[in-house]
């Protein structure tokens, strides 16, 4: 079983996704807004230091990505943001408190994929899946393992060649133990392009993929 401490650590590298998917309507305030949120998402998470500043700026900004929710109930992306700040949010406060936030991400993730399944080309499966397998069992939470590697599987599905889907994936194995496994899907998420206006985020996912192959390698030999 996942333990809260455990949750805490590993929830705080949690997420990022593409600003559009293929073919997707384009509203320039939407848009922007969308990117601002992103961008914010990885400022607080790759470059502001760990604890209450942290903790105090991804309160701030889940706050905003919930506004903006409320502005666009209708549009996938938004709650798929939320989702994301939340999920981010719950890694930066740990403890109980996470677990309620990690149910609503859960939550705004799940409505984001009744409205479009492949909106910011499958992030949702992507975010969801990795909720999955980070948030304590029964009793204590949601979490279930199986359910993980399905949601992550139709991500990668939906998105084959994507930073996160890879990664995430390959996190999911070598959590599995499955440590051969994660060593391809490592070395996609670093051959992954760039994302126009996510420079930051790129920068650190690459770092966390840097960090996660050296894990698998040592494990493996």
């Amino acid at each position: 079983m996942h333990h809260l401490r455990h949750f805490a650590i590993v929830c705080a590298s949690l997420f990022s996704a593409p600003l559009l998917a293929a073919g997707a309507s384009v509203n320039p305030s939407f848009d922007a807004e969308l990117l601002s949120i992103q961008q914010a998402w990885a400022k607080v998470n790759y470059e502001t230091p760990a604890g209450d500043e942290r903790t105090k700026a991804f309160d701030a900004l889940e706050k905003r990505a919930e506004n903006f929710t409320h502005q666009n109930p209708t549009r996938p992306e938004a709650l798929i943001w939320e989702g994301i700040v939340e999920s981010s949010y719950a890694g930066a406060r740990g403890g109980l408190g996470a677990l309620a936030l990690c149910k609503e991400a859960r939550g705004n993730l799940e409505a984001a994929l009744k409205l479009d399944p492949s909106a910011l080309d499958g992030s949702a499966y992507t975010s969801l899946g990795t909720l999955y397998y980070k948030v304590p069992g029964f009793p204590l939470g949601f979490g279930d393992d199986d359910k993980a590697g399905q949601l992550l599987q139709k991500a990668l599905a939906l998105n084959p060649n994507g930073i996160d889907p890879n990664y995430f994936y390959a996190e999911y194995l070598f959590e599995q133990g499955r440590y051969p496994e994660a060593l391809p899907y490592l070395d996609k998420a670093g051959k992954a392009a760039p994302r126009p206006g996510r420079e930051v985020a790129d920068k650190g996912r690459r770092g966390e993929i840097a960090a996660l192959t050296a894990k698998v390698k040592a494990k493996s030999s």
